[in-house]
C-alpha cells in the first residue's frame, strides 16, 4: 500500500497542509485523482509519496485517466500557496477545472501554422522593439495607444512557436480576449486555445484538457485564470494592458497576475512582456531600479493622415448643455456628424444604472440598502432600486416612507440614463450599452463582431470600453465625466484617472478616420488632464512617484490590508484595536495604520473595519498574517487599493 500527500479541490477544506490518502497503485506527482472529502467526491492532485502515517487514511477512489500535470504546474502551485497564503482547497481550484471532459483529440487536430495575408507589415518602431526582445527576461513594452503592440506580440509568438515552445497571452477583460483570439487565430489557426470564466464548466474542461494533451506548441489566451492551465514548454508570456486592475484577484487567494506571471516565466525560463500605454507606476519604477529593459513604441502603427481634434467642455458652464443635462452641445453636434457619415460614437461613463440617489425633496429621506446603509441605484429599464454591493433590490417607492411626500426625485446618473438621453435625441440610431449589468448575449465579447462591422452606431459604457479595443468606424469619443475616479479616497486615484483617460482617448486618433474627442470635466485646467491629452507619461510619472515616496506607498513599501467583520461597528472597532495592539507588541518591523471603517463599512448586515500595514520587507507582512485569527478576519497582501 502506498501513501500520498494530496491537494484536494474543495473550498470546504480550509487547511494549509496536504491531506494523506492511500492507494494500492504507484502514482506519480501530478496525477489527478478523485477522493472522498467529508462524504463528497472531489478532485485532487498527488503531490508526493509519503511514509505510512500513524493515523487511519482513506483510499484514493479513482485515478483520472489523463496525463499527469507538468512539474512546473506543481511548482507554481506550491509557490502560490506560500506567496499568497491561502487554504490549499481554494488554491487547488485554480489548477483543476470543476469538470474534466474526456474528449477525442481528433476533433481538434493540431494543424500547421496559418499564413495570414491580413497581418500588416511591421513598422520600423515595431522591428526595433522586437530586436530588443530576444532572450528570457522581463520587458515592459511601453507603447502609446495605436502603436501596434498586438502586432509585436504576434510576431514574437510566431518566433516562439517556430522554436518549438508555447505562448500564453493574458488579457484583463473577456471582451478583449475575444479580440485577441480573432487576431491570433488568423495566424495560428486551431493552435489557439481560449480559456475564461464565461465558458461553461464543460467547455472549460475541454479547453483545459486540450492544453494538457497538446503535443505541438500552442497559444493559450485568457484572463488571469489562464495562468494556471497545465501548459508545458512555455517560451513567451504576454500580459496585455498590464496596468489593469482586473489582474488582481478579488477573493482568496488575493494574487496579482503580473507577479504570478513573473514566477511562471522564471520556472519556464520564458520571455515575459508587460504591455501597456500606461504602465503601473510601481512596475515601471521597479523595472528602472532593477535595470529591466523598457521598450518603447512611440509611433502610430497606421500613418496618421486623418485629423484628430480634442474639445474640452467645462461642466460648470451649464450653457453648454441646452438640450440634455449630461450631453453638451459640442458632443451632440459631433455625434450627429458621425451618424451622417455612418460612423460610430463612443460615450464613456464609469457609473452604472440610471440614477445614483433617490430622495425625498421635502424631508431629505434617502433610499438606502437596509443591509449595507448605501444609496440604492435606480435602474430605469427594470424600474428597480438596487444595491451594487450586496445585490439587494426593491420596487421604487411612490411616496416618502418618512413624511408621505410624493415628490421623490432622482440625483446623479449612470450609463442607463445616458442611453435614455441618446435614444431620445437620436431615435433612429442603433445604441448598445456595455457594463456589468449586461446579460450574456449583450456582453462585449458577443457583440464585438457587430461593432467592428459597423452595425452599431453609438456605444455607451463603463471602463470595459476603455481598454485596448481597435474600433475602425469610431470617429466621436465623448467622456461624460472625466473627473469621477479622482474623488475616490485612495492613494491610487490619480494613477487610475490618468490610466482611464489615456486608455479611453486611445480609442480614437488611431489613423482609421477623422475623429474628435469631447472631454467634459469640472477641472479643465487640470495638469493630470493635460498630461493625458498630450500623452505625456513622463510628467505624470515623475509627479506621482514623488508623492508615493513622500507618503510611503508602493513601490516604497509593501502593503497588507486586514479586514475585520463583525455584527456591530463597536465590536469590529474593538477587535481591530486588539489586533493592532497585538501586532505592535510582536516585534515585527511593520507600521500599522488604523483601525478605521472600511470604504464600505456595512455590507449585508455586517460591519467592516480595517488596518493597513506597511513594511519594507514583504516577509514581515507574511509574519503578520500568521498572527491574525481566522474567525471574522480576512487579509489582502499587495492590495491594488485601500478602499
Amino acid at each position: 500500500m502506498f501513501h500520498y500527500y494530496v491537494w484536494v479541490r474543495s473550498a470546504q477544506y480550509r487547511g494549509n497542509q496536504a491531506l494523506t490518502y492511500k492507494s494500492s497503485s504507484k502514482l506519480l506527482p501530478g496525477t489527478v485523482v478523485e477522493v472522498t472529502l467529508r462524504k463528497q467526491k472531489v478532485f485532487g492532485i498527488i503531490i508526493k509519496e509519503v511514509p505510512k502515517p500513524v493515523f487511519p487514511t482513506k483510499p484514493i477512489d479513482k485515478v483520472i485517466d489523463i496525463p499527469v500535470l507538468p512539474k512546473v504546474t506543481l511548482e507554481l502551485a506550491v509557490w502560490l500557496q506560500k506567496f499568497y497564503p491561502s487554504p490549499i482547497g481554494i488554491i487547488t481550484q485554480l489548477f483543476i477545472p470543476k469538470v474534466i471532459n474526456f474528449v477525442n483529440q481528433d476533433k481538434y487536430p493540431e494543424t500547421a501554422l496559418v499564413k495570414s495575408s491580413l497581418q500588416p507589415s511591421l513598422t520600423a518602431d515595431q522591428k526595433l522593439a522586437i530586436a530588443h526582445i530576444q532572450k528570457p527576461d522581463t520587458y515592459i513594452l511601453h507603447g502609446r495607444t495605436g502603436s501596434g503592440k498586438t502586432r509585436v506580440y504576434t510576431e514574437l509568438a510566431a518566433k516562439t512557436i517556430k522554436n518549438g515552445r508555447s505562448v500564453l497571452v493574458l488579457s484583463p477583460e473577456i471582451g478583449l480576449t475575444s479580440q485577441l483570439a480573432i487576431t491570433f487565430r488568423q495566424i495560428f489557426g486551431n493552435r489557439v486555445i481560449v480559456l475564461h470564466s464565461q465558458l461553461t464548466d464543460k467547455q472549460r474542461g475541454i479547453a483545459w484538457l486540450r492544453v494538457l494533451k497538446a503535443k505541438l506548441p500552442i497559444v493559450v489566451i485568457g484572463p488571469r485564470s489562464a495562468l494556471f492551465c497545465p501548459i508545458t514548454n512555455l517560451g513567451l508570456i504576454v500580459v496585455d494592458e498590464s496596468h489593469d486592475q482586473a489582474y488582481k484577484q478579488g477573493q482568496s487567494p488575493y494574487y496579482h497576475a503580473t507577479r504570478v506571471a513573473s514566477q511562471l516565466s522564471h520556472l519556464h525560463q520564458a520571455i515575459l512582456i508587460f504591455g501597456s500605454a500606461t504602465p503601473a507606476v510601481a512596475d515601471y519604477y521597479m523595472a528602472l531600479e532593477k535595470r529591466k529593459p523598457v521598450v518603447h513604441l512611440d509611433q502610430l502603427a497606421i500613418s496618421q493622415h486623418q485629423k484628430h481634434k480634442v474639445i474640452i467642455v467645462d461642466l460648470k458652464n451649464r450653457e453648454q448643455f441646452p438640450r440634455t443635462p449630461h450631453l453638451s452641445l459640442p458632443l451632440i453636434q459631433a455625434m450627429t456628424r458621425s451618424l451622417e457619415r455612418n460612423e460610430q460614437s463612443l460615450l464613456y461613463l464609469n457609473r452604472r444604472g440610471t440614477a445614483r440617489i433617490t430622495l425625498c425633496q421635502k424631508c431629505g429621506w434617502q433610499a438606502l440598502c437596509s443591509r449595507c446603509d448605501l444609496p440604492l441605484t435606480y435602474h430605469g429599464d427594470k424600474h428597480q432600486l438596487q444595491c451594487h454591493v450586496c445585490g439587494y433590490h426593491q420596487i421604487p417607492v411612490t411616496s416618502c416612507p418618512k413624511c408621505g411626500n410624493t415628490e421623490i426625485i432622482l440625483h446623479g446618473f449612470g450609463t442607463k440614463a445616458v442611453v435614455e438621453e441618446v435614444s431620445r435625441i437620436f431615435p433612429e440610431a442603433r445604441v448598445l450599452r456595455f457594463d456589468t449589468d449586461n446579460l450574456k448575449p449583450e456582453r462585449l465579447e458577443n457583440q464585438y463582431q457587430n461593432i467592428i462591422e459597423g452595425k452599431v452606431d453609438i456605444l455607451i459604457g463603463t471602463q470595459v470600453l476603455a481598454k485596448g479595443l481597435d474600433l475602425p468606424h469610431l470617429s466621436t469619443l465623448g467622456v461624460i465625466a472625466a473627473d469621477s475616479s479622482l474623488y475616490l479616497p485612495d492613494y491610487t486615484a490619480q494613477e487610475r484617472t490618468y490610466q482611464l483617460l489615456t486608455q479611453v482617448l486611445g480609442r480614437i486618433g488611431r489613423g482609421h478616420t477623422e475623429s474628435q474627442a469631447i472631454i467634459q470635466t469640472y477641472h479643465p485646467d487640470s495638469q493630470l488632464l493635460k498630461a493625458s491629452l498630450q500623452n505625456d507619461w513622463n510628467s505624470f510619472y515623475d509627479a506621482e512617484i514623488q508623492e508615493r515616496q513622500q507618503y510611503k506607498y508602493p513601490p516604497f513599501c509593501h502593503l497588507l490590508k486586514l479586514t475585520c467583520k463583525r455584527t456591530s461597528a463597536a465590536s469590529a472597532e474593538k477587535a481591530s484595536q486588539l489586533i493592532k495592539d497585538q501586532l505592535a507588541s510582536s516585534g515585527l518591523a511593520i507600521q500599522v495604520e488604523g483601525p478605521a471603517p472600511a470604504f464600505h463599512e456595512k455590507v449585508s448586515d455586517k460591519y467592516y473595519w480595517q488596518l493597513v500595514i506597511k513594511a519594507n520587507k514583504r516577509s514581515s507582512l507574511l509574519s503578520a498574517i500568521a498572527e491574525i485569527p481566522t474567525n471574522g478576519w480576512s487579509y489582502d497582501i499587495d492590495p491594488i487599493d485601500l478602499l
